[in-house]
């Protein structure tokens, strides 16, 4: 078999190993992630703002084709809450909620989501998610979750309301508060109650009552659908609908449909932008959660086939009547704790999935749409978690601010604000950190050959000798900031007569940073200060060779910072013993001075 067509199916990988066993397990999960899925499903459709058996169609095909060319054995494809706010925020722009102009842009957005990330993983471009950093993206999630949840609130207390904005909803929510049906708010208070209580206690007190460990999961696992039957129920035998609750009312009793997204320019043109934003959210979402698992079970994830599988799950949603999906947190704990061994966990879910969308859609005709709305704020409120602003305040001011941005924009802004400035906040961040490397004088450990940092160690150093260990790789960015450094550390000393670089921790120099290393060199000349380099690794030693730096060089290139100080400071010169307190007070007198 062609080693390229293993690479990019790895359906032809583990298919070919499996085994009755895993046939066992996959189907058990498949039974519960279906039960959970149902409910799950129809809920994303609503707060997409479209149809519920949208939901339904998007869990699918998509799950089909990420079963075939997914690298994960536990991830559950599907809509999410998150994805499903992006689009709907993003849809509202274009097209009225329930029109068909709104139907073909969700279909036209995941289709662009799915050319995107299939772009993306044929290019090998699973790498650009590492450029958003954890702290921001958890500020988005938990933003995003209290604007999902504020935006179902309309659905429990059976009000109408608007806006994609925190306060935009909480104004809307306050004006039609005298609409309040009471019928709706027992419903969706207490089915939210209920969840809650579902997902927290029910466990512990079936455990208590001395039900075994598998059934008492599954139980939990079937809370919502409980819930689903038991309000569908009440609101039929009391003709709810009646007295104004809000009903599913009727679904479509068939399989997926053919559907062509629209691909003009002029709608391209304006998906384009959330295209991207929801392609990076659902694939570092996916990412994120694929490796925890598969690091459960020892097992790899290529970042760069996910996003193939995530592509190609989405361009399956494109055409088969669905909207943007992802991999779904829940769903996805789910099925790696029910006992899922394979992808094909996902292709079984998908059967049974596609079973209710055939012979299961009849009886949700009164499901009250304030169910649908409690199932959403139950499954969010694991995403909120403002503990990430007291841990990113106590751990860095920088990330703090990020993330406190982050949060602010997508509340009071949208989400798509949000999510771009959390993008561009991540990029900022990485730079500005990148081009203030840290930059440490050292001096050497009494009675060893090793160096450290003045301000943190006991040490021995020279006045005519000047030792800094840069800790970073230098390139453009950072360049710079070492020759600034550099100079005004050597311009407040005028007994400094030689400099040592410390290269112990550079990987690499680029062309600018070279340029700059000669002009700090040319500097120092000027002032009578010899320049000298110490611990070059060899990969670099190999590209400092390839220009004329060193031939330049004023100074020499040292092993090791103990044969700089053995070469340059007077045999019969004394080292003096320096203390972090005394090099403190050394470095803020200069400072002073300099400031002056």
């Amino acid at each position: 078999m062609p080693p390229l067509l293993i690479r990019y199916v790895p359906l032809l990988t583990w298919g070919r190993a499996y085994s009755r066993l895993n046939l066992t397990n996959d189907l058990i999960a498949a039974v519960i992630v279906t039960i959970m899925l149902i409910p799950q499903s129809l809920a994303y459709a609503l707060l997409a703002g479209l149809p519920p058996e949208a939901g339904l169609y998007a869990s699918i095909v998509p799950i089909l084709l990420y079963a075939v060319f997914g690298t994960s054995r536990a991830l559950a494809v599907g809509p999410v809450a998150v994805v499903s706010l992006m689009t709907a925020a993003s849809l509202s722009e274009i097209a009225a909620q329930g029109s068909i102009g709104y139907g073909v842009a969700a279909l036209s957005l995941a289709a662009l989501s799915g050319a995107i990330l299939l772009a993306m993983g044929l290019l090998r471009l699973g790498f650009l998610a590492n450029f958003l950093s954890h702290p921001v993206i958890a500020g988005f999630i938990t933003a995003s979750g209290v604007l999902i949840a504020t935006s179902q609130i309309k659905h429990v207390l059976g009000v109408n309301a608007d806006g994609h904005t925190l306060p935009e909803l909480l104004l809307s929510l306050a004006q039609n508060l005298p609409e309040l049906n009471w019928p709706t708010v027992l419903i969706g208070v207490g089915t939210t109650g209920f969840l809650v209580w579902v997902r927290h206690g029910l466990n512990p007190a079936l455990r208590a009552l001395g039900v075994g460990a598998p059934l008492a999961g599954f139980l939990t696992k079937a809370g919502p659908v409980a819930a689903v039957i038991a309000t569908t129920l009440a609101v039929w035998g009391l003709d709810l609908a009646e007295r104004g609750v809000r009903i599913v009312g009727a679904v479509p009793q068939a399989l997926p449909p053919f559907t062509l997204p629209d691909l003009s320019y002029e709608l391209l043109g304006q998906l384009i932008l959330p295209a991207v934003l929801i392609s990076v959210i659902g694939f570092v979402e996916s990412i994120s959660v694929a490796q925890t698992l598969a690091a459960k079970r020892r097992q790899r994830i290529d970042p760069d086939q996910e996003l193939i599988g995530l592509g190609s799950a989405n361009l399956g949603a494109a055409f088969t009547g669905g909207f943007p999906v992802t991999g779904g947190f829940s769903r996805s704990v789910v099925n790696f704790d029910a006992g899922a061994e394979t992808p094909a966990a996902g292709a079984f879910t998908a059967i049974g999935l596609a079973i209710a969308a055939v012979a299961l859609t009849p009886l949700i005709y009164f499901l009250p749409k304030a169910t649908l709305a409690a199932t959403i704020i139950t499954a969010v409120l694991g995403l909120v978690d403002f503990s990430i602003l007291r841990r990113s305040w106590a751990y860095s001011k920088a990330d703090f601010a990020a993330v406190l941005a982050t949060i602010a924009l997508t509340l009071l802004l949208g989400v798509e604000a949000g999510v771009t400035a959390g993008v561009l906040l991540s990029i900022l961040l990485h730079l500005y950190k990148s081009s203030r490397p840290h930059i440490a004088e050292v001096g050497r450990v009494p009675g060893t050959e090793h160096f450290r940092n003045v301000l943190r160690h006991e040490v021995e150093t020279h006045p005519s000798l000047l030792t800094l260990r840069v800790d970073e790789s230098l390139f453009f960015a950072n360049a710079r900031f070492l020759e600034d450094c550099i100079h005004r550390r050597v311009a407040d000393d005028p007994q400094i007569d030689h400099v040592v670089l410390q290269c112990s921790a550079i990987n690499d120099i680029d062309l600018s940073a070279l340029d700059s290393l000669e002009e700090i060199m040319h500097r120092l000349s000027e002032m009578g200060v010899t320049l000298h380099l110490s611990e070059v690794k060899g990969p670099v030693m190999d590209r400092l060779r390839r220009g004329d730096f060193l031939t330049h060089l004023s100074g020499q290139v040292f092993l090791s910072q103990h044969d700089a100080v053995e070469a340059l400071c007077p045999k019969d010169a004394a080292m003096r013993n320096l203390s972090p307190r005394a090099a403190r007070r050394i470095i803020w007198c200069r400072t002073q001075t300099a400031g002056r």
